[in-house]
């Protein structure tokens, strides 16, 4: 017993420190990160209800089935979308992805203690206790039985399998958006661990057909040391440790690139495009003083636009010059140095003309159905204001002028 209280302990500390940790992380893919909470906060949710069973408390096991019944619902779908999100690099939830979590909210519905609603959570205690979550048929909210043990398991396989799909198809597909060795070993590796432990639910069926009792004690203890057996790898692997779970910084191995040719979008021109690299026009002695060789400044130049371009950082409102820099792996001073001298802007203003540059793109494709502001947010524009400056400062009139005359030019 002392054995099992300690495992149970040490999981739910490790799952709860990077759950909290992906609720508050300034850094990184805020949509992700939330997606992933929400993830572990449901498997400690399921430890926690297993341990409870066993110990037949039923005043517990009324609060804690009821707390995280809603969140269990809720998971399937946040695996599914943090996959989808991570290949298609997507940084908020769309009104169309929240349609995902309409049976969610028909969880806490049902969960909801109604009035003249009386469950008998003595019998729903000995069903779980004896027979597994699978098998529950007493009542235990608004709907019926089979709602809860039937549910739950036909949404966790459903998405498993949208999940698999969409990962087979962004491996044939050259069109979705390009990622390191290290972020596709990740999404395959957290694809593979979900299988698994989705598999593994399914012993009891096997168990109840072979007339084989029971052990919660046998299930609480391989979750948690098989949990403890990710963790442990993910401990020893910083790409994924302080990439995804402690997102700390962003982890890049790149090297800088001796020569490139970086392509232009043929809408809208991104700002400052360095299509050749050419001799840097920066003063010697400044040179000397970064130790920075005219080769080594514009490789710097070509990777940091690379990174701006094909991984849309630009598109994070709290985006810092050190989070550009760690995550093309070089110095801050080296990377103010190259995007104050080599390509000729402060930091501020060259994000920004990203951002104007992919507002223009997404106007004539949202326009229609959401607001200039609101797509000026979506390209990572803190406030309307610093747009309003950022988009005057690029093309020198406001939006409503450069638009008006863009239609009577024939179109923008």
């Amino acid at each position: 017993m002392q054995l099992l209280n300690f495992l149970v302990s040490v999981t739910c500390f490790f799952l709860l420190l990077f759950s909290i940790h992906l609720l508050f992380a300034k850094k990184g893919n805020k949509r992700q990160n939330l997606l992933l909470a929400s993830l572990f906060f449901a498997r400690i949710g399921q430890i926690f209800t297993l341990l409870v069973i066993k110990s037949g408390s039923e005043n517990t096991l009324s609060l804690i089935f009821q707390l995280f019944s809603p969140l269990y619902f809720a998971a399937p779908a946040c695996f599914y979308l943090y996959i989808t999100g991570f290949i298609h690099n997507r940084h908020r939830l769309t009104k169309i992805e929240l349609l995902h979590f309409l049976p969610t909210l028909l969880a806490i519905i049902h969960v909801i203690p109604w009035p003249g609603s009386k469950l008998n959570w003595t019998l729903i205690a000995s069903q779980l206790r004896d027979n597994g979550y699978l098998f529950l048929t007493a009542e235990n909210g608004l709907f019926p039985a089979y709602f809860q043990c039937a549910g739950r398991p036909l949404l966790t396989a459903i998405y498993l399998a949208l999940s698999w799909h969409a990962i087979l198809k962004f491996k044939t597909n050259d069109d979705q958006v390009s990622h390191d060795d290290y972020g596709r070993s990740w999404i395959i590796f957290l694809l593979k661990v979900a299988t698994f432990f989705q598999l593994a639910g399914l012993i009891p069926i096997a168990l109840k057909f072979l007339d084989i009792p029971l052990h919660h004690s046998f299930f609480i203890l391989s979750n948690c040391i098989l949990l403890l057996i990710i963790l442990m790898y993910a401990l020893h692997q910083p790409h994924i440790l302080y990439g995804y779970l402690l997102v700390a910084i962003n982890w890049d191995t790149k090297k800088p690139p001796a020569e490139m040719s970086v392509s232009v979008p043929e809408e809208v021109s991104e700002p400052v495009i360095l299509k050749t690299i050419e001799r840097p026009k920066v003063k010697t002695d400044k040179q000397k003083k970064l130790n920075l060789s005219p080769e080594q400044t514009a490789s710097y130049a070509i990777l940091i636009q690379e990174v701006m371009e094909s991984e849309q950082i630009y598109l994070q409102p709290g985006l810092q010059i050190i989070d550009l820099a760690t995550r093309v792996n070089i110095p801050v001073h080296h990377c103010s140095h190259v995007i104050n001298n080599y390509i000729g802007k402060n930091f501020r203003d060259w994000i920004n003309g990203y951002r104007v540059a992919y507002f223009l793109r997404q106007y004539p494709l949202q326009s229609d159905k959401i607001t200039i502001e609101a797509i000026a947010y979506e390209s990572g524009f803190k406030s309307q204001a610093t747009f309003y400056n950022a988009f005057k400062k690029e093309k020198g009139v406001m939006p409503t002028v450069y638009f008006s005359q863009g239609t009577t030019r024939g179109g923008v």
